[in-house]
């Protein structure tokens, strides 16, 4: 199997990590097999990819979708995030609860967050490049989201030695549970 699988702490993430075969012309990896994947007991199916690019310091997050939850396959193809989610499920005994892994171009690792989770990423290189699979379309009217420095939630966002740069959008989010 061209994929190593590694479960996370909370129920339903997984950080994936494909064979990269490289010599003197580059590197060529399998990106994602639904056959390896489902064999991995990653069933979902993805509809939409999208991609974006940041400059260090951005960050975006922590953002879902209500009514149509999405699951993401999330990647690094150019320089490093510090990519987290957030468990949003009610009834899981890890809700509020956070992990965090740091996605590399050079590692080429990948990141599954299934539905029930907020998403967010920090740019940690100069740029970076960030490619996500979803499981459901983007519908702009379903959009929620959580202040990205939650108390209540204590990500540990790293130093960059640098301020955050953060749209207005994000810095006004609601906490998970508002008081």
């Amino acid at each position: 199997m061209p994929f190593t699988f590694t479960k996370c702490p909370i129920q339903g993430l997984e950080e994936i990590q494909p064979k990269v075969f490289t010599d003197e012309r580059g590197y060529f990896l399998e990106c994602w097999s639904h056959r390896d994947y489902e064999a991995a007991g990653i069933k979902s199916m993805f509809v939409q990819d999208n991609q974006s690019r940041s400059v260090k310091g951005v960050l975006r997050g922590l953002h879902f979708q209500k009514t149509h939850p999405q699951g993401k396959l999330v990647r690094a193809i150019e320089g490093d995030v510090f990519d987290v989610a957030v468990d949003i499920r009610k009834n899981s005994s890890t809700f509020g609860k956070w992990h965090s892994v740091i996605l590399s171009a050079e590692k080429q690792n990948h990141f599954y967050i299934p539905e029930g989770f907020a998403h967010g990423f920090l740019v940690l290189s100069e740029t970076a490049v960030f490619a996500y699979k979803c499981t459901d379309f983007y519908y702009q009217h379903d959009e929620g989201g959580i202040l990205w420095n939650d108390p209540d939630i204590g990500i540990e966002w790293p130093d960059i030695g640098m301020e955050y740069i953060l749209s207005d959008k994000d810095k006004n989010l609601p906490r998970l549970n508002p008081a």
